[in-house]
């Protein structure tokens, strides 16, 4: 038990050098890195060590260790868990991803829409239009109706995407409302209906377009 004590930070130090290595550029995306005689050797650890320290990188996805090919770089960084990309990033960040991933979805949704589809979206829409609800509820409605279009896309990865950005953007979205309330709540709307228009006719570039037209707006409204 004391010599795995010992040899954990020892393999933690090991990935976090290979690590400093592949950032700075020594092993290019898609390298295959020396062999582990060779590289041990480099680090001045032991291949045990070694061992570990790759599979603490291949486990963050940086290293792919494959039999009888090698160790390859797979990733030139640490990917953060969505959770805490979310959590730093500043409102307009999460805004223009959105309006990548809206404006596509809205357009796949006017082609790919089906009449259940298109009835969820029309419900969406008339629940957002609802006047005297709290900001809470308001939010909650414009958050839903925006999800039933990336739903018609009908493509789980965009579901999923903007299903991670839902809680950073629910508590910016109601901050935001108490202190500076939409200018305009009619013509707000009749954005969302011009998206939904677009969705019906099966139009995916005016669809792509009021959508990122309105998320852009949106964005503005936060600088």
């Amino acid at each position: 038990m004391v010599a795995q004590v010992r040899r954990h930070p020892l393999a933690a130090q090991t990935a976090e050098l290979l690590l400093a290595r592949i950032r700075g550029g020594e092993w290019p995306l898609g390298h295959r890195l020396p062999g582990e005689t060779i590289l041990a050797a480099q680090l001045g650890v032991g291949r045990s060590t070694l061992r570990e320290a790759i599979r603490e990188l291949a486990g963050k996805g940086v290293l792919d260790s494959r039999q009888g090919a090698g160790v390859f770089v797979t990733a030139l960084d640490v990917t953060d868990d969505w959770d805490v990309v979310l959590r730093r990033a500043t409102i307009a960040a999460v805004i223009e991803a959105r309006i990548a991933i809206e404006a596509e979805a809205a357009a796949l949704a006017a082609q790919r829409r089906t009449p259940a589809d298109l009835r969820a979206i029309r419900r969406a829409l008339a629940a957002r239009a609802t006047h005297g609800v709290s900001i809470d509820a308001h939010v909650d409605a414009d958050m839903a109706f925006h999800r039933t279009v990336i739903v018609a896309a009908h493509n789980d990865v965009l579901t999923q995407l903007f299903d991670s950005f839902l809680p950073r953007l629910r508590v910016a979205m109601i901050d935001m409302l108490k202190i500076r309330p939409v200018p305009s709540e009619s013509a707000d709307h009749e954005a969302h209906i011009r998206l939904t228009d677009a969705i019906a006719h099966r139009n995916p570039s005016a669809a792509a377009e009021f959508s990122r037209t309105h998320l852009t707006q949106l964005k503005a409204a936060f600088s």
